[in-house]
């Protein structure tokens, strides 16, 4: 096969009731994570995954875990068939995936990470409460300029470049709101999201030294394959310098646009997106130019692939 090929896994927002039910049900080994995830957090995940209900699969500590067994149980019939990355990405929660699609975490290490994330940042989103919105038809230094001319009156920050105009910002509610407001009365577009927490900003910097300390105990290796970081859009290879890299994503901005762009310069012309629904398969859409020839696909039901590989056969 001589497709340079780039996995990209979802984060929280791609989750729906009856996601993963499908490939656990074809692939023995799919079906070993939901029975991991159940473990890792004491309670039946694979349920909530697959039945529901909705309201208590969203909670920050359900979803996490989640989406992550999710994209972990496709990432397995993948290898199952015989695929292996070029590069790998995450947008946000993802990133844990990435990293094991890349051979640094363990399934079992990766699903005990994304548990203890999702209680730290549940913890301070009640303890400081904050939103996000999407900023659409600005360009990233226009939406920096807005959150410099607004940020003194408390904490805002741009949370994700997803593509050249969508741009996410993150913080407590009155800077926001009057960012959104400036916003608009420059043309642009936003649209509040519907978050439990402010994620991505100073609101989870207490969350930032507790996640340190807990992954001192889990094993991190060299990534097998490249793997691009959400801090920095860059990659890298040292297990210490990436557990650092982990644990300041929690404050800093999640650079997708520039991932992606990076990856079109490495010479990548096979696109998957490896869990839930197809909101990257959308962004990536956006990013990419005109003109390429790359293609996109999509890999959460044993469908999905099989129009892959035969596609790439």
């Amino acid at each position: 096969m001589s497709k340079k090929i780039a996995f990209l896994f979802p984060g929280q927002g791609s989750q729906f009731i009856g996601m993963g039910r499908d490939i656990a049900e074809h692939f023995s080994e799919a079906k070993e994570v939901f029975d991991q995830v159940d473990d890792v957090c004491d309670k039946s995940m694979s349920r909530l995954c697959f039945e529901g209900p909705l309201e208590e699969l969203t909670l920050t500590v359900n979803l996490q875990p989640a989406i992550t067994a999710v994209n972990l149980a496709c990432l397995k019939a993948l290898r199952k068939s015989g695929i292996r990355p070029m590069v790998s990405a995450g947008h946000s929660l993802g990133e844990y995936s990435a990293l094991a699609a890349a051979e640094s975490l363990s399934d079992y290490d990766t699903l005990k990470l994304v548990k203890k994330r999702g209680e730290l940042m549940h913890r301070e989103s009640l303890s400081n409460p904050g939103t996000m919105a999407a900023i659409l038809g600005m360009s990233v230094e226009d939406v920096e300029e807005i959150v410099a001319k607004v940020g003194d009156s408390g904490v805002l920050a741009i949370a994700n470049h997803n593509t050249a105009e969508q741009i996410v910002i993150t913080g407590e509610q009155g800077p926001l709101s009057k960012a959104v407001e400036i916003v608009k009365q420059n043309g642009g577009k936003a649209i509040p999201l519907k978050v439990s927490g402010a994620w991505h900003c100073l609101l989870m910097e207490k969350a930032v030294e507790d996640f340190r300390q807990f992954m001192k105990d889990i094993s991190f290796s060299p990534p097998q394959t490249l793997i691009l970081f959400n801090a920095t859009a860059k990659s890298e290879t040292g297990p210490q310098e990436i557990k650092e890299l982990m644990a300041r994503q929690l404050i800093c901005p999640v650079k997708w646009y520039d991932i992606i762009l990076n990856m079109v310069s490495s010479g990548v012309d096979t696109f998957v997106e490896v869990g839930p629904k197809k909101v990257l398969t959308g962004l990536v859409k956006k990013i990419l130019p005109r003109d390429t020839e790359a293609k996109i696909y999509n890999i959460e039901d044993a469908r999905g692939l099989e129009d892959f590989l035969n596609a790439v056969a």
